[in-house]
């Protein structure tokens, strides 16, 4: 092949690697996708997204209706790190999944509550009355744990959180106990007796989250939200960054107060 020949077609293969791998370049510094469950909560991380985008940095917001897609999104890569779920939750996630995440930083914990609207304490629950927790492992076993301290049923000692149905060794009440998707229990108030409620989904639902027979409260930081990522972005500068922003931000707590008053703590503190 002739030298000119030789440069014309070096010229035209480096041009079609350069355009073909331009967008993975681009891709890789034009911000970054946090994954959300859609609760009240996003208006304040709107709050940080926009004050982000101030300072040069592009965030997207990609809000999930479950529990459970924000953490495949994030493994497959179309999200670069989650916020939505604490650490008990992380590791059950992890488990039974095989994820290799790493939680970075915390953000708000939340209280969460056993609610009823039809009857105003635990005494007037009937016999056989039906009570609504969560369906999920981990949070199923907190509102268990809350059960207990309602003194409604007994649970084995020493089990904590991983606590499940099968492990209630007194029930009184012959409670019928269903385990909902979390999102939905709010829902569910009208259909049973008592259920396990978290303020951002009784919000969602128009109902008034500070109307709680029993509240589990906010000193236990093992509850906390956590900022999740893959184990190669745990030093990503922009997520990292992006954190701090939400963690600073004046107009975040503001809001953040509006929304939750008291039945919420920044857990960065």
């Amino acid at each position: 092949m002739p030298q000119y020949k030789r440069k014309k077609w070096l010229y035209h293969a480096l041009l079609a690697l350069g355009l073909a791998l331009s967008p993975l370049v681009y891709a890789a510094h034009d911000g970054i996708k946090v994954g959300v469950s859609s609760t009240p909560q996003v208006e304040s991380l709107q709050i940080a997204v926009n004050e982000a985008r101030a300072q040069g940095l592009n965030v997207e917001l990609v809000e999930f209706s479950d529990w459970n897609t924000p953490n495949i999104a994030l493994a497959n890569g179309d999200i670069d790190v989650n916020y939505f779920q604490h650490i008990p939750f992380l590791e059950n996630a992890k488990k039974q999944a095989g994820y290799d995440f790493v939680a970075i930083a915390p953000g708000t914990i939340m209280k969460i509550g056993l609610y009823s609207h039809k009857w105003k304490s635990f005494a007037q629950i009937p016999l056989g009355g039906k009570v609504a927790i969560a369906g999920d492992p981990v949070n199923g076993g907190r509102g268990l744990l809350l059960l207990e301290r309602a003194g409604l049923i007994r649970l084995k000692p020493g089990l904590g959180y991983k606590a499940t149905i099968q492990d209630i060794t007194a029930n009184p009440r012959k409670l019928q106990i269903v385990q909902l998707e979390a999102s939905q229990l709010a829902r569910a108030l009208d259909d049973v007796d008592l259920a396990q409620g978290y303020p951002s989904f009784l919000k969602l639902a128009g109902d008034n989250p500070d109307n709680a027979l029993l509240f589990d409260g906010l000193e236990n930081k093992i509850y906390a939200l956590q900022w999740v990522v893959r184990k190669q972005d745990v030093n990503n500068a922009q997520i990292r960054r992006f954190i701090a922003i939400y963690q600073h931000s004046k107009q975040v707590r503001a809001s953040l107060d509006k929304v939750f008053g008291k039945l919420y703590a920044p857990a960065w503190l």
